[in-house]
């Protein structure tokens, strides 16, 4: 693993002085055939013809594959690199297209995710976890579900096997999936509502977030009588499904359900409006299980309290915003060269979870050489915070058996990425970044890790 920190930098080095400038296909007219070839949308183009007749038949391809390298470098639980890896397949049907009927959607996807797990758990010992990727190794469906649009595309519907990330506090200017500015975990989609978990030592329910790779059983109602303003709800099963091909379809009532709830604002939306773009979405969601009290918790997990207590349901809110601050060559430009912010902030009760306050937000600045539109810069920083009910429960044991717990206070990360889009198939992300307060405590020495990311399309 020694020669993995050079071979990263000089791989970052030759990619920035000898990659093509530009990545989408459809800006190039050089007939350059190696320029051809690196600005295809696809690594394969397109098999002969194949995927565009498929595709004007309503039939979309996706191969995605994407590996890193993160190597906690400093601080943490022990410093070391390891690879992890994830190739997505995914197959969208457009019922218009393929069967003459207007507002179908079919979609499913698979994943395969490997390498070494565990990269935050034994290296840097953070909570957020820094590496997308760091994630249970898994051959599996990742989502299976219908959409049908109605009345002008103004009300959808969704049901399947369905991923809450997919539809809930999603990024629409700063990242999205495939086009990662970030790679921290919790900048791609926050750590709080994973409180819907069971803390570790506490009584196991099974309930918990189906986000990637989960998928559980669901239904997205969407409407949007505007291209301004949208309002969404989502009911879920409860517990995500764990098995190990995804295949879990049935619902059962000591599940529970996770309900979500969004409205939206978008601010000069589309290309066709000359003026800066921004979205703006407040949230929440509920869940009908039972949750152990926090503080009770605590007591159980240290094997004084036999029976903690339970409150009814779980819940939290949230709002995202989302800002075009600067567009160099207006919306006109294909890649949106310029500056986005984002701001995130997300509260649960203490009482039931294990995190009652997230913060976060950022800069994305996308162009930053101008030689090299398509690259981009992100800077992002995020402060989550312990319940308060379960560091009070640390120190009340502390009193009577000095030293049992470091009470948890909160973790915080700075992350700076640089993107570099070196074909339109082929990104290369070097990351750095600074944990505070590793899993929330002063006990673990603060954290630096640097990870190599890279992607490709097929």
């Amino acid at each position: 693993m020694n020669l993995l920190k050079p071979l990263s930098l000089l791989t970052i080095l030759w990619l920035a002085l000898v990659a093509p400038a530009s990545a989408p296909a459809e800006s190039q007219t050089s007939t350059n055939a190696f320029t051809r070839w690196a600005t295809q949308d696809y690594l394969l183009g397109d098999w002969g013809g194949a995927r565009s007749r498929l595709a004007r038949h309503g039939v979309d391809l996706e191969f995605f594959y994407a590996g890193s390298v993160p190597d906690n470098l400093s601080g943490g639980r022990r410093t070391g690199a390891i690879y992890q890896g994830l190739g997505l397949a995914t197959l969208d049907l457009d019922s218009q297209k393929l069967l003459d009927y207007a507002g179908g959607k079919f979609h499913v996807s698979g994943l395969w995710l490997h390498g070494r797990e565990g990269f935050s758990a034994n290296f840097p010992g953070d909570y957020n976890r820094v590496n997308l990727l760091d994630l249970d190794h898994t051959f599996r469906l990742g989502e299976l579900w219908y959409q049908q649009k109605f009345f002008a595309d103004q009300l959808a519907i969704k049901l399947g096997e369905l991923a809450i990330d997919s539809d809930f506090l999603v990024p629409e200017y700063y990242t999205c999936a495939g086009q990662f500015s970030l790679l921290n975990q919790t900048f791609f989609y926050p750590s709080l509502p994973f409180n819907v978990f069971d803390p570790p030592g506490f009584p196991a329910t099974g309930h918990g977030l189906s986000t990637m790779p989960l998928a559980t059983p669901g239904a997205v109602i969407r409407w949007s009588p505007t291209e301004n303003f949208y309002a969404q709800a989502g009911i879920y099963s409860g517990t995500p499904d764990r098995t190990d091909s995804g295949t879990r379809f049935s619902v059962s009532q000591q599940d529970g359900l996770l309900n979500y709830f969004e409205i939206a604002w978008r601010h000069n939306p589309g290309t066709n409006n000359p003026g800066l773009g921004g979205t703006y979405k407040l949230g929440a969601y509920y869940h009908t299980s039972d949750f152990t009290d926090l503080y009770d918790g605590v007591f159980y997990a240290a094997g004084i309290n036999p029976a903690p207590r339970q409150h009814q349901g779980n819940c939290a809110a949230y709002l995202l915003a989302e800002q075009q601050l600067y567009l160099k060559n207006g919306k006109a430009d294909p890649a949106l060269q310029g500056l986005v912010g984002f701001f995130r902030l997300l509260a649960a009760p203490s009482d039931r979870n294990l995190t009652q306050l997230e913060v976060d937000g950022g800069l994305v600045y996308r162009g930053l050489i101008p030689t090299r539109p398509w690259d981009s810069l992100a800077l992002a920083g995020s402060y989550l915070e312990f319940s308060d009910d379960l560091r009070r429960a640390q120190e009340d044991i502390n009193s009577f058996a000095p030293g049992s717990f470091t009470p948890l206070d909160y973790e915080g990360v700075i992350e700076l990425s640089y993107k570099i889009q070196a074909t339109a198939w082929w990104t290369i992300q070097p990351s750095v970044q600074h944990v505070f307060h590793p899993s929330g405590s002063s006990a673990t020495p603060d954290a630096t890790v640097f990870i190599l990311q890279t992607t490709l399309r097929f």
